[in-house]
Parts: C-alpha cells; structure tokens; sequence
C-alpha cells in the first residue's frame, strides 16, 4: 500500500537519510525504533511531504511519485490519504475540541459542516472524549490533548495515520491513556507508522519493527525477531541500553 525507495535527506552537509527503503501493507502496524538522530522523526515527515526529500520514491496505492520532484497534485494526494499525530499536539489554541477536529475537514477537504460535525463526534467517542466538545486545549491534560490529536486523525479516515513519538511529551501516568487509544485503533485494523521509545507497546501491539541508525534502516523484522534474536550488532547494542536485563533474550 505504501513503498518508500532510496529515501535521502539533508540538511546543510548533514546527512540524515541515506537510503532508506520500507514497504507498509494494508493493516501493518510498523514501530520504527533508533537513537536520537537516527532520522526517524525526518522519515516519517518525508512521508507526509512535511519534509521534502532529497531523493526517493513513494508509492501509495499504485501512484508512484518522485519526493524531490513532487507535483503539488502528488502532494494532495499523499495528504488526503494519510495523516500525522505529533509529538507536541498541534492544536489550535483558540479553537474548542470540537473545532480543531472539524478545521481539517471543513477547510481542507471542503467536507460541509454538518456532515463534519458529525463525524469529528464520531472520532471523538472513539478516544472518549465526546464530553470535551466545547472545551479548549488549555483546559485539558497532556493526555486528552493528544486524544484530541488522534481523533483529528482518524476524522479524515485515511490509508495510513503516522504518528511521531506520540507520548514523548507526556507525563508517565497520562502515557498509557494515550497507547490504549492507539492499541484500540491497531485491532480495528487501522495502518499505522509509530515512531516511539515504548517497547512494551512495540511488542504488544506491532507486527513489524524497524530498526534505524546514522539514517539508515539497520534491521527490521517481527517484534520478537527484533527485540530476543536480533541479528546485527548495532540493534543489539540499543537493545541493551534501553531494555531490562531480564527481557533481553538473544
């Protein structure tokens, strides 16, 4: 469904995708691991044209596009069929939950507010705030504003939700509330890219991990191939930093 090929991007003389390759089928949840600045933030926002590529090929269905030389048209068309969960929210400020849900849908994708209405109350009940209609995002928790986020990405229905380090900015007890969500939207059979540290969620929930360092994809493969049998040594060297002893088994 979604092909990414001979992926680079720099920035000034610093190289930050040096070739990365990754295909995503229909109903994959695909958890991308690495070290800060292994380019996993850079790829994801590659995807979603947020970044421009360098050089590479997207495919997403069968329209195949060239990232660097992408026309406004492909650019369209790659947004209208994904959708982006960031790490910080994004929300509007001004506007209430129901209206930062609706923004895309009404503005972007001409959809008539009735018809948006009803399905941003839709999105919302399904990340349980469907009580926080006509508040706004200074009035919630870390937590709900980033339900709020995931909502506004499910509202668009779209072929893939890609979600960058969507529980980096959040206290520990409100983490969990926000994978819950994801973890519901997984067995619902919703595609999703997840760039994140929790390990736990990786393994639960995904059916591919990848593995990436210095911009490169190192090693990518099930989470139980990944996380007990890895085969290279720089996956093996992460792992150790960053899971328990006594759950790393090779």
């Amino acid at each position: 469904m979604l092909k990414l090929e001979n992926v680079h991007k720099a920035f000034g003389k610093n190289q930050i995708l040096k070739g990365v390759d990754i295909e995503v089928n229909k109903g994959d949840v695909i958890v991308i691991l690495g070290p800060s600045g292994s380019g996993k933030t850079t790829l994801l926002r590659s995807i979603n044209f947020l970044e421009k590529a360098d050089k590479g090929k997207l495919t997403l269905d069968n329209k195949t596009m060239d990232m660097h030389h992408s026309s406004r048209k492909d650019i369209s068309y790659v947004r209208k069929n994904t959708a982006f969960v960031f790490q910080n929210y994004c929300l509007f400020n001004n506007k209430t939950v129901l209206q930062n849900v609706t923004e895309g849908l009404i503005v972007a994708r001409k959809v008539p507010k009735k018809e948006a209405v009803d399905i941003a109350i839709s999105a919302l009940k399904k990340v349980g705030l469907e009580d926080k209609l006509d508040l706004y995002p200074a009035q919630l928790s870390g937590g709900m504003q980033q339900r709020v986020g995931i909502a506004r990405a499910v509202a668009v229905n779209p072929k893939v939700i890609l979600f960058d380090e969507p529980t980096s900015a959040l206290d520990p007890e409100l983490v969990g509330e926000v994978l819950s969500i994801i973890k519901k939207l997984a067995k619902e059979g919703t595609t999703m890219i997840v760039v994140t540290h929790e390990m736990s969620f990786a393994e639960d929930v995904a059916n591919k991990v990848i593995f990436m360092s210095d911009g490169v994809v190192v090693e990518q493969g099930s989470p139980k191939d990944i996380f007990y049998k890895p085969k290279e040594e720089r996956t093996r060297q992460f792992l150790k930093r960053i899971l328990p002893e006594s759950d790393y088994v090779i």
